[in-house]
């Protein structure tokens, strides 16, 4: 048998081999299919706004399982509610898979407020983003130096420093006006230092164009 084969022609062995090796490249794909479980998916289900223990049930029944892993406070959901899903919600992943739910806190995270008192605008401002406040209104009330922090303020009442507050309650930073007749009203609204900084050089040229032109006439 081995003689005979050894006397076919080259050509026919080349053919043979590659009828092997074919064979063996189907084996293996097939292999690969049966352990990954090719062309077997999971659409993940939409949760959000359920607790996970109502979403418990709906997420095992497809294979799937999931861990909470954060949380995160919103005053537009209900607490405990789920916010977030990783993978997102419709996409296809395999049975087994693990989802990562951001859910809702119950409770307001809250803050320490720092002292800001004496310290320029800007370094207040930014001590108070510093320590997590998202939503920061700006007052100028009536005081000898300008831009100088005063204090703070939420819903009326002076917050000390040590004091907790929720982080993203609307603070009130209350900063002198250098004696230009503050009204206590919001003066503006920063979203950042850097928002901050170019409404301060926007105010500075002004008042240098303001100044030229009293300087012409």
């Amino acid at each position: 048998m081995r003689e005979w084969f050894m006397r076919l022609p080259v050509v026919v062995h080349i053919f043979l081999a590659a009828i092997a090796l074919w064979l063996l490249s189907l084996m293996v794909l097939k292999s690969l299919d049966v352990y990954t479980r090719h062309n077997e998916s999971i659409v993940v289900p939409n949760v959000k706004g359920k607790t996970p223990e109502e979403a418990h049930r709906e997420i095992r029944k497809i294979g799937l399982r999931y861990i909470v892993l954060d949380s995160i406070y919103s005053k537009d959901m209900a607490p405990g509610a789920i916010v977030e899903v990783v993978p997102a919600i419709g996409s296809k992943v395999k049975k087994d898979r693990i989802l990562y739910l951001t859910i809702n806190a119950r409770t307001a995270q809250m803050a320490i407020v720092p002292d800001v008192t004496d310290l320029s605008l800007r370094q207040a401002f930014a001590l108070l983003q510093s320590h997590g406040f998202t939503s920061i209104d700006v007052v100028y009330v009536s005081g000898s130096y300008r831009d100088l922090a005063l204090g703070v303020q939420l819903r009326g009442k002076t917050l000390r420093a040590g004091d907790r507050a929720p982080i993203a309650a609307k603070i009130v930073l209350r900063v002198s006006d250098g004696g230009e007749g503050g009204t206590d009203s919001t003066f503006w609204s920063p979203r950042s230092e850097s928002e901050w900084r170019a409404s301060r050089s926007s105010d500075d040229s002004d008042d240098e164009e303001e100044r030229g032109t009293d300087d012409d006439e």
